[in-house]
């Protein structure tokens, strides 16, 4: 019997010591790492920690009260890094929400990718996805399902003048023209950058290149609705227009200033830059740089003033979070955030019907009322 008891006592102060140190291990433990404990070990249902972490990742980069840092959930890194390269695996369509519950625009059709192959046009309105009503899916779980590996097949059903056509695509890389021109009467050239990505200078000076063989004696940038992208990308761009000279400048968070310059060799043709309030960090820089060297008039609406640069920092878990980590400013040493962003020398707004065609690039040149002061602004300097 007397073992039984030294049995048990010496048990019983186990327990104690382990509860003992489990509880000054708890209030010792930061106020995230208690949270976690309770909600894993008392919380009644089940606690799924993949999911708080998530969440909690998101909330402390709100927190900064910074618009322009961001976190990427594991899930989603991959599609955030094709954007980056300007190429993703689906079928070559951007759609946007509609105000009925039809479906969703199809705004835009990539050309060689397999809709365009299938016949699918701007202007259809998607309406299921491997059978399920887009409508009930959403904008991100419609992406979701349309995309998925090179090679596969998904069925889609699309609206044209009340007609539903069904349609079986294979799903294969999507290479995103991030330059395009085209020739807008004899002799002024139109130069539309999607963004500044992968590609971005290589694209948009073989566009220039490619106008001025045919005729082109002045050029109009169009970065409405532009993102932005690489600091390299833009000034490579910057380099091959502008003379020498400073043509950027940013302070890092430990106060290290880069200033970066272009040679003396440049593009000496009459020039305009497209903006509005979508075009952002790099595009707004692009066309401030242009303005500063009185190298081109800025035409359209104020932009968005996106003055921070972010690093994307990759997490243990495959998540990433993009921080801001400086400060950029034009070679003048001007800081859009602070401007709250470029205004263009020609202010031309337009009504909600119009900035639509013009985010889905369908607009023609005549009814483009801020392409025409451009134009209107390059004739009067010729």
């Amino acid at each position: 019997m007397k073992n039984w008891t030294k049995i048990l006592l010496r048990t019983a102060s186990y327990v104690l010591v382990a509860v003992l140190t489990a509880l000054i291990c708890f209030r010792s433990s930061g106020k995230l790492q208690q949270l976690q404990y309770l909600l894993e070990n008392r919380y009644i249902g089940n606690a799924d920690r993949a999911a708080m972490e998530d969440a909690a990742a998101k909330a402390m980069v709100a927190s900064l009260g910074d618009r322009w840092s961001y976190y990427i959930p594991a899930a989603d890194y991959e599609t955030y890094q094709e954007g980056k390269r300007n190429a993703y695996v689906g079928i070559g369509i951007t759609i946007s929400q509609r105000e009925d519950e039809k479906g969703f625009d199809i705004v835009q059709v990539q050309p060689g990718g397999a809709a365009q192959m299938a016949g699918i046009l701007p202007g259809d309105i998607l309406t299921e996805v491997e059978g399920q009503p887009v409508c009930s899916l959403g904008t991100e779980g419609t992406r979701e399902l349309i995309r998925g590996e090179a090679g596969t097949d998904v069925s889609v059903s699309v609206l044209r003048d009340g007609e539903t056509l069904s349609f079986t695509l294979t799903r294969s890389t999507v290479r995103v023209a991030v330059a395009t021109g085209q020739m807008l009467g004899e002799d002024i050239g139109l130069v539309t950058i999607a963004n500044f990505n992968e590609n971005c200078a290589q694209e948009t000076i073989k566009a220039i290149e490619e106008l001025k063989g045919q005729g082109a004696k002045a050029l109009i940038f169009d970065v409405r609705n532009n993102p932005g992208g690489y600091l390299l990308e833009l000034t490579k761009l910057l380099d091959y227009l502008l003379p020498e000279g400073v043509i950027f400048r940013s302070v890092d968070y430990t106060g290290k200033e880069d200033i970066q310059h272009s040679d003396a060799d440049c593009l000496q043709m009459p020039m305009a830059v497209l903006v509005n309030g979508e075009s952002y960090s790099a595009a707004e820089f692009f066309a401030a740089a242009l303005e500063e060297y009185d190298w081109a008039v800025t035409a359209g609406t104020q932009t968005c003033g996106k003055g921070y640069f972010q690093t994307t920092y990759r997490l243990s878990d495959g998540s990433a979070v993009g921080l801001s980590v400086g400060k950029y400013y034009t070679p003048e040493g001007i800081s859009l955030a602070e401007t709250g962003g470029l205004t263009p020398q020609i202010i031309t707004e337009v009504d909600e019907r119009t900035e639509a065609l013009i985010y889905a690039k369908t607009i023609q040149p005549e009814n483009d009322p801020q392409l025409q002061a451009a134009i209107e602004a390059l004739q009067k300097e010729n």
